[in-house]
């Protein structure tokens, strides 16, 4: 059926490659918290495994939200790992003997990059595709990850000496 937004479909596509590529740092960003929850050792074991648990069911929400405004805009969202990997603007980790400061450092810089990454993806999605649905869907994603960042950053504070 057709997608009839007010957004004529090559700009939708635009948009929907944004998306994409958002959607492939969150998840690649979800497998490296959920991993980390894992993994964590060492004297903040317990506060560490519920935060990182926290923060990926967090994630795997906003994954969902993700593919589903590709769906919204008439198509279908990348579902494979190799798929999800190939556009990711993130690096993996497999976080064997990582230490919790390292931890918390890696996924703080995620967050941070993701957050620099939506802020030039929403002038693109408004301005390039004239898409403002998606661009507000992206500032409501910046504020999510601030707040998750800002978490990281007030864990890390004052334990620089760990």
């Amino acid at each position: 059926m057709e997608v009839k937004l007010g957004i004529d479909k090559e700009n939708r596509k635009g948009s929907v490659k944004l998306l994409s590529v958002v959607l492939a740092d969150v998840t690649v960003l979800y497998f490296k918290t959920l991993n980390y929850h894992w993994n964590v050792r060492g004297f903040h074991f317990g506060p560490l495994h519920k935060l990182f648990k926290k923060q990926y069911e967090q994630l795997a929400e906003w994954i969902d939200e993700i593919a589903e405004r590709i769906r919204m805009l008439g198509e279908f969202s990348p579902g494979s790992m190799k798929e999800l990997l190939s556009l990711t603007r993130l690096e993996e980790d497999k976080g064997e003997g990582r230490a919790e400061k390292a931890m918390l450092s890696s996924l703080l810089a995620d967050y941070e990059a993701i957050i620099r990454n939506l802020r030039v993806d929403i002038e693109v999605a408004d301005d390039k595709f004239k898409d403002m649905g998606t661009s507000d869907f992206f500032t409501g994603l910046i504020q999510k990850h601030e707040q998750i960042a800002w978490m990281l950053r007030v864990h890390l504070e004052g334990n620089e000496k760990c």
